[in-house]
């Protein structure tokens, strides 16, 4: 199933109970239904994964990957700290503010963010299957 072009793709693990949250959150602020989401391990995730280049080695990247205009001329990849900022402030009102750790150089952010991803199953735990809604207007916004 193809996105509309031109809208945000947040490719995340699908097994990671932080990541499962993290999708809530952003499904709960997206007032624009802005953002489309997809499992990395799902067949979209896979298929944008290739199409950029990128390597998924034994279990993929581990890291979150924002697709900016999606599926469209000019698309455009951001991972790390830099795709969780791109989410967070593209989420507008106040959580724009969120931009201000722009401010911080992205090496230093990103040690943050690899920190966290290394201990992300040991503190959130890992899921047995993607949570995926089965029906109804979230379902739409969650891509194979």
């Amino acid at each position: 199933m193809p996105t509309t072009p031109g809208r945000s793709v947040i490719l995340y693990d699908g097994l990671c109970g932080l990541c499962d949250r993290y999708v809530q959150f952003v499904l709960r602020r997206d007032h624009r239904h802005f953002f489309r989401f997809g499992a990395l391990q799902g067949a979209y995730g896979r298929r944008a994964l290739a199409r950029q280049g990128i390597d998924r080695g034994e279990n993929g990247p581990n890291t979150m990957v924002l697709l900016e205009k999606a599926d469209g001329p000019g698309e455009r990849v951001r991972f790390r700290s830099d795709a969780v900022l791109a989410v967070i402030t593209g989420l507008g009102g106040p959580w724009r503010l969120a931009g201000i750790l722009r401010l911080v150089p992205r090496p230093v952010r990103d040690v943050v963010y690899d920190w966290v991803a290394r201990v992300r199953y040991r503190i959130f735990g890992k899921l047995d299957a993607c949570a995926i809604p089965a029906a109804g207007e979230m379902a739409d916004r969650f891509l194979p």
